[in-house]
């Protein structure tokens, strides 16, 4: 049975509990052991995280030890694989760069808050993403992030200027997939909160399958 590992805490208005609970009841229905631990200090208990196969942070801004982020990203470039969503991923550890180096992104400003977008799937052949629509409505933060030229990009958004005129049509990658060393790393900056997953079926879709597709089960 594969194994993954939740570690999950920080900013509270990404609903770290809500959001992780409903991906984790997801994981197990397919089959996947879960365990969850609050906050980071789990990672630097001896060999912890090289027992998963994957490990799922939850942990918008906070911070994260030395020997904590350098066992984390000892375990991925070994082959360990790495799966997340939103700010709980690519807005967690704002200083660690190589973290970030392994995420391939950082959130960076969500224009006008909550607004009304539309995801394009631009890679409709990838197992993650077959049979998803091509394109389905968001209202929830879109997130303007710096991202890494290498990662693989399933899905993007484009921004209006509405609340920014100056990145009017700017196309933003918001799904991806990469390596970072020997692990698989998976990406989605959907999933705001809780209600994003109850409320748009797909983006609680392609998180489970890109989760399932970082630990090699489809």
């Amino acid at each position: 049975m594969k194994k993954t590992l939740i570690f999950r805490g920080g900013w509270d208005g990404h609903e770290p509990v809500q959001t992780s609970d409903i991906i984790a009841a997801r994981l197990r229905d397919a089959g996947v052991s879960v365990d969850i631990e609050s906050g980071t200090s789990c990672l630097a208990e001896p060999n912890r995280v090289k027992q998963y196969d994957l490990v799922v942070p939850v942990c918008t801004m906070s911070s994260i030890g030395n020997e904590e982020e350098k066992a984390l990203l000892d375990a991925i470039r070994s082959g360990v694989s790495c799966g997340g969503w939103h700010g709980g991923m690519c807005d967690a550890f704002r200083n660690n760069t190589e973290y970030q180096f392994m995420c391939g992104g950082q959130w960076v400003a969500h224009p006008g808050g909550p607004v009304d977008y539309t995801v394009l799937i631009t890679d409709t052949l990838h197992p993650i993403m077959k049979g998803i629509k091509q394109e389905f409505a968001m209202h929830s933060e879109q997130y303007y992030m710096h991202t890494d030229p290498s990662n693989n990009v399933l899905a993007k958004t484009v921004f209006n200027g509405d609340h920014a005129q100056w990145i009017n049509g700017t196309v933003m990658p918001c799904v991806w997939t990469r390596k970072y060393g020997n692990g698989k790393v998976f990406y989605s900056s959907l999933g705001h909160n809780s209600s994003d997953f109850i409320n748009v079926p797909e983006v609680t879709e392609i998180t489970v399958r890109g989760l399932l597709w970082a630990l090699d089960m489809i």
